[in-house]
């Protein structure tokens, strides 16, 4: 019997290198991305294909019979000043992968968004807003993730707010936006994936920081 096939873009990154051993682990056959000076970073057991996240004609062929896609492409340490970046490369990389997925038709699409709407992060969020029309308009069947900041090694300056946090869950007037834009650990995000994974919707479908929260917890 055939494993499961999963395509994963951006499987160099933070949340990348970590989903990808933990797919191989749970026997599915995955299908990673990089550029060719980065497959040397690819974690171990999954098949490498050699493209460009950028242009869809470098992967869309390995796409054919996925039966997910996760989309993970985006620019490394998110920041208000980075708004070209993130229309480059986040928006594009999406488009390009919209494009093979729906070439491909791959029965099952996730997208790592943003929380929405914030304070700040304006132009990072317009780009993640963007990707998620985009899909919808690409008539996929879609998961979208929407954490706020994922806290993991190297990412742990958010604890720093905690009572910042604390303080805004107690009032009335901002005890949503404190839900919303809350922090999730990286743990908490691969169980998220692989529980997204493993429950393909029909339609559209949201996972947002309390949701994502929840599933992290009950695979703990």
């Amino acid at each position: 019997m055939k494993s499961p096939c999963v395509f994963i873009t951006g499987a160099t990154g933070y949340v990348g290198s970590r989903l990808v051993p933990r797919l191989v682990e749970r026997g599915y056959e995955v299908r990673a991305l990089a550029r060719k000076e980065s497959v040397r970073k690819l974690p171990t057991g999954c098949r490498i294909i050699e493209g460009d996240a950028l242009d869809a004609r470098t992967f869309a062929g390995h796409v054919l019979d996925a039966d997910t896609f996760v989309q993970l492409v985006g620019v490394a340490k998110p920041a208000p000043w980075k708004g070209r970046a993130f229309r480059a490369i986040d928006l594009v990389s999406t488009q390009a992968s919209i494009k093979a997925a729906k070439s491909a038709v791959v029965p099952h699409f996730i997208y790592v968004s943003v929380a929405q709407p914030a304070p700040i992060m304006n132009a990072y969020i317009a780009v993640r807003r963007t990707c998620e029309e985009s899909i919808r308009a690409a008539g996929l069947p879609a998961t979208f993730l929407r954490p706020w900041y994922v806290l993991g090694p190297g990412h742990q300056w958010p604890r720093l707010l905690a009572p910042v946090y604390r303080i805004m869950r107690l009032l009335p007037s901002t005890r949503e936006a404190a839900t919303r834009l809350g922090l999730v650990t990286i743990e908490d995000m691969l169980a998220a994936l692989v529980w997204a994974i493993e429950h393909p919707p029909s339609g559209v479908r949201v996972i947002d920081v309390p949701e994502i929260r929840r599933l992290g917890k009950e695979a703990g």
